[in-house]
């Protein structure tokens, strides 16, 4: 099957040749009636010597669709924003949550202060007393305490 982003199989990547599958041996097509075995080799030389040109379109293609997808996804993604002292709430994760409280555990954890950010969507953490938190956050970890 030819993949999306390359539009091409595998194989044709691979040996810049297409699979013939079993259903096709049994009937006729042009690639069986044009098949000559003492020419099978010169046409594999030539066809991995295309092998190239067919990786690079391969690349074009999926390069296209990578940056297709990201748009897509950007169209869709919501900034959000927090200010340096804003109060948060973070995310308890299940290896900083307590396994002696259960499943009925609170699931964010703080209020939290923002001490500063490193670039868009990693924050730094401090308690209310002052004391920084060792790493930073992504905002997808966090929420605005009200």
């Amino acid at each position: 099957m030819a993949r999306t982003p390359t539009g091409e199989t595998p194989l044709r990547l691979t040996y810049s040749t297409k699979a013939v599958i079993l259903v096709e041996v049994g009937v006729a097509s042009l690639k069986q009636e044009v098949f000559h075995e003492e020419n099978n080799d010169d046409q594999l030389q030539i066809n991995l010597d295309c092998l190239d040109e067919v990786r690079d379109k391969g690349f074009d293609r999926m390069t296209k669709y990578q940056l297709k997808m990201a748009e897509y996804y950007n169209k869709r993604v919501k900034l959000r924003r927090l200010d340096i002292g804003d109060l948060v709430l973070r995310k308890v994760t299940t290896v900083t949550r307590d396994s002696a409280q259960g499943k009925l555990s609170p699931t964010w954890e703080g209020p939290y202060r923002v001490a500063h950010y490193f670039r868009q969507g990693s924050y730094h953490l401090e308690t209310l007393d002052g004391q920084k938190l060792p790493r930073p956050w992504n905002i997808e970890h966090l929420k605005k305490y009200h």
